[in-house]
């Protein structure tokens, strides 16, 4: 049982956690801005081609 309390008491000190988590938070944000931009262009896009197509026909 003291060893399961000292390896609970490593994890809880050691750095490796936090900063898996900091770099998680850190890609999940990238990833929403990315998804964000990418929805932005599209529509913008669209309405290009819309505005194209009108003035075609």
């Amino acid at each position: 049982m003291k060893n399961f309390a000292d390896s609970v008491k490593k994890f809880i000190v050691s750095e490796d956690g936090p900063t898996a988590v900091e770099y998680a938070v850190m890609m999940a944000l990238i990833i929403v801005v990315c998804i964000g931009t990418v929805t932005s262009i599209g529509t913008n896009a669209k309405a290009k081609f819309e505005e194209v197509k009108t003035a075609l026909s």
